[in-house]
């Protein structure tokens, strides 16, 4: 069986983003159930020199649009990383959802071997295709998304594995 680059993208992004957008939505109605201010929430990270939540899913955000627009071979979108509450923060999520869904098969397939380069921290990264989504991006995706799961459960939020996988 052979899985298109498509089918290892696209969908796969997608089905975690709306995960990630559930998360959300329970972590916001914790805080208003049990009367925590959600900027406590938003800036509680795992470890002093960790990223906080509010920026482990823009992070998470930028790694699903920035794959699928490299794959596909069109500009990534941009997004000012200005989200200060839950409600932005789940916008951001349903406007990258809505981005990742509109790239079509026909723009990623055959892009195993498209020479994928962009600068990260000052870095040159040069990647083909297959490697920068299985090597980079998916990793880079799923370490933010569980980071961000993480810190939630740490604090409290009462969600589990079959929140974050889904009904994958």
């Amino acid at each position: 069986m052979s899985i298109t680059m498509y089918q290892a993208s696209v969908p796969r992004f997608a089905a975690m983003l709306k995960n990630l957008d559930a998360i959300l939505g329970r972590a916001q109605a914790h805080a208003a159930q049990k009367k925590i201010d959600p900027a406590v929430l938003l800036a509680a990270r795992l470890f002093p020199d960790m990223f906080a939540l509010q920026k482990q899913v823009q992070i998470a955000s930028d790694h699903a649009k920035g794959a699928c627009a490299r794959l596909a071979g069109v500009e990534v979108p941009k997004y000012e990383d200005n989200e200060s509450g839950f409600d932005e923060l789940r916008a951001r999520v349903a406007k990258t959802i809505a981005f990742v869904e509109s790239v079509k098969p026909a723009q990623i397939d055959n892009s195993e071997q498209r020479d994928i380069a962009f600068k990260l921290g000052g870095r040159d990264l040069a990647f083909k295709g297959a490697d920068y989504l299985l090597g980079f991006a998916w990793p880079n995706f799923y370490f933010h998304m569980v980071t961000a799961y993480n810190i939630l459960r740490h604090n409290g939020v009462e969600i589990g594995k079959r929140d974050y996988m889904g009904n994958a």
